[in-house]
């Protein structure tokens, strides 16, 4: 697997997922869509190698935490703990 490729091509989805975010918001179906989409086509592009698929699995994670914070700071007007 080419490291470099597959590294740039996670930051470009990183700041298309930004993107995405602020397109459709995060509650949006659709940008949870653009993300299951995306991930999993850029797992098939390296062959579902499991360094892809562990990296994006992460980045899912980590967008669900930054969903589930700011749905805290809505719902309550102050950050959860």
């Amino acid at each position: 697997m080419d490291y470099k490729a597959f590294f740039a091509d996670v930051l470009d989805w990183i700041g298309q997922a930004n993107q995405a975010a602020m397109k459709h918001g995060m509650e949006s179906p659709d940008f949870w869509a653009w993300v299951t989409e995306s991930t999993g086509g850029l797992c098939r592009k390296y062959q579902d190698n499991r360094l892809a698929i562990k990296q994006m699995m992460t980045l899912v994670e980590w967008l669900e935490e930054v969903y589930e914070a700011r749905k805290g700071i809505k719902n309550d007007g102050a950050k959860e703990n």
